[in-house]
């Protein structure tokens, strides 16, 4: 029998590369943010204490990538130059306390067989683990903390900044690297850790179009065979990629798609057409993950416009979404919020381009009013909708867009 699963190099080389976690052998598009990052680690390199940096922008601007490609360069120098040099990086996205970052940190800087348990000790004990697990260390010794401002509290901070000058350590020169998508993070900050940690902050601002378009340039070389890409996919990707705020990692991703799509429909080539259509699957999966991740109220809210919209009933005024929705939130005994609430979830979801709305005028009597509709298929909604309406239960007019029959219920 001859195997369902053939392999197909027709038009990618090294898919893998198009793929976040690959670090390319150069970094195109950020020279001038590798200038200042080299100047802030060259210290290193001369013996020198290093200083703390702070780097900050939005996700996928390149500071993690950048981050990870000079270190690597870094850590070459420094076996070059016989300069002893530790390394240790640490994700911080699902530490929310100090406590949970020091036992992380603690338990990086050890063998597994002696990991600590990541409750029940005393707060003392953690830090002072934490100290003699660096001080067995020696040279230099960097900690990157990647999506910093993960963590909550100053505790941690503070003590790491300050180990030197509080005689924690004593056996090796101690930098530290933080990486935020928030730039508003470091303002949060305890002026104390704000001095400390900012020693030499550097800022990534979103990409802009030509400068995707050299990232994406790179990545099509080393993933794709020559001519496996038509001249207009590499310019679109880049453009959509500026619109979508400078993100790289999502122009990468829907370069990708588009390549995935073409090889799906054995096509001969990637076309704009491909883009195109990869951008649509990728911009209704991001709106499936928003209306996931909305609170119950505002699922509520968007509930009941996709119910009025299910009956043809919209556009619909503010009015008529706020009374579906007490209907929906009365059902199963919930407490409605405000209708001034209610609008400002609307007004939310336009912003989110998850809805659409305009305002409309009473004419000679003066006065306007706003009207409401979905901003994706109904199909789409009520399958992100799950969760919410299986808990109260499915309005009669959404019944057929549901992969099983739910409980239907009459709205009052």
């Amino acid at each position: 029998m001859t195997p369902r699963f053939q392999p197909d190099d027709t038009l990618y080389k090294r898919r893998n590369t198009l793929k976040v976690e690959y670090v390319p052998d150069d970094i195109v598009g950020r020279d001038n943010e590798i200038e200042e990052y080299e100047a802030a680690l060259q210290p290193i390199i001369n013996g020198e204490y290093p200083d703390n940096i702070f780097i900050y922008g939005k996700t996928g601007v390149g500071k993690t990538a950048v981050t990870n490609f000079l270190l690597n360069e870094l850590q070459e120098s420094a076996k070059h130059f016989e300069v002893d040099l530790s390394v240790i990086t640490l994700n911080c996205d699902g530490l929310s306390t100090s406590y949970q970052a020091a036992i992380s940190l603690v338990n990086n800087l050890r063998e597994p067989e002696h990991h600590i348990a990541e409750t029940g000790h005393p707060q003392s004990k953690v830090y002072r683990l934490l100290w003699d697990e660096l001080n067995n260390l020696s040279g230099t010794v960097i900690i990157v903390l990647d999506e910093i401002d993960h963590i909550t509290d100053d505790t941690f901070l503070y003590q790491i900044t300050r180990a030197d000058n509080n005689g924690y350590i004593d056996n090796i020169q101690l930098g530290l690297i933080g990486i935020s998508n928030d730039s508003t993070f470091r303002e949060q900050l305890d002026a104390k850790v704000q001095s400390s940690l900012c020693e030499t902050e550097i800022s990534f601002p979103p990409y802009g179009t030509k400068e995707l378009q050299k990232v994406l340039e790179q990545r099509a070389d080393i993933a794709f065979h020559q001519s496996a890409l038509e001249d207009g996919v590499i310019p679109l990707c880049a453009a959509l990629g500026r619109q979508d705020g400078g993100d790289a990692r999502r122009a990468i991703t829907l370069l990708r798609k588009a390549g995935d799509l073409a090889r799906t429909e054995n096509a001969d080539s990637v076309t704009t057409d491909h883009v195109e259509r990869a951008q649509e699957k990728l911009e209704a999966q991001q709106s499936m993950d928003i209306m996931r991740d909305l609170t119950e109220h505002e699922q509520l809210t968007l509930y009941a416009l996709t119910t009025l919209a299910a009956e043809d009933a919209t556009p619909a005024r503010s009015r008529i979404v706020y009374q579906r929705y007490k209907e929906l939130c009365e059902f199963q005994g919930r407490d409605p919020r405000t209708a001034r609430r209610m609008r400002s979830f609307l007004s939310d979801f336009e912003i989110l381009n998850l809805t659409l709305s305009h305002i409309e005028h009473r004419g000679q009597d003066g006065g306007t009013y706003r009207e409401h509709e979905i901003n994706r298929d109904i199909a789409t909604v009520v399958d992100a909708l799950q969760t919410i309406i299986s808990e109260i239960g499915a309005h009669r007019s959404i019944i057929e867009y549901l992969p099983d029959s739910g409980e239907e219920f009459a709205a009052m």
